[in-house]
């Protein structure tokens, strides 16, 4: 069989639509950091588990892979700008958007459609990712719907539902 090639597989894998998130912990001296994310799955509602694959390339990943603690949370339509700032910003990333601290010190994206804080049960290195397991210990949702992405480009559902 012919290798597969990395390019033409990250393609394939962008045709199935997916959520976006931008997952947020903080680092040992207290600084706030994060990444926008689109692998996100809910994994067990008993214990409540989610999980997310930070990327080794982050500039963050080891703080990622050592944190008891982070949150996911699940931007709303519209909020494509904060999906970019994370995904390729350098700078401090949270002085560019508006979020709040919560009881665990984690920063949540004001405006998410949902947001998940966690305590971190698992981590287990994987390929070019590590598979962050957390175990939801609260949350918050709200009428808002999510943001996609699939093809290379952000999706806008409303206008779909609307018509239904």
């Amino acid at each position: 069989m012919p290798p597969i090639d990395p390019k033409e597989l990250r393609v394939a894998f962008g045709s199935y639509p997916t959520g976006v998130t931008v997952v947020t912990a903080r680092r040992a001296d207290g600084t706030p950091i994060g990444f926008t994310a689109n692998s996100f799955s809910s994994v067990s509602l008993d214990p409540p588990l989610l999980l997310v694959c930070p990327g080794k390339f982050l500039s963050n990943y080891t703080a990622f892979s050592e944190c008891s603690h982070f949150a996911v949370n699940v931007l709303a339509q519209g909020q494509d700008d904060i999906a970019d700032i994370f995904a390729r910003y350098k700078g401090d990333r949270f002085a560019q958007v508006n979020h709040r601290i919560d009881a665990r010190g984690l920063p949540l994206i004001d405006n998410a459609a949902a947001q998940f804080s966690c305590q971190t049960h698992q981590s287990i290195p994987m390929g070019d990712h590590s598979i962050l397991i957390g175990q939801v210990l609260a949350f918050t949702q709200s009428d808002t719907l999510g943001l996609g992405y699939g093809g290379g480009r952000y999706l806008n559902f409303a206008p779909q539902i609307a018509a239904q």
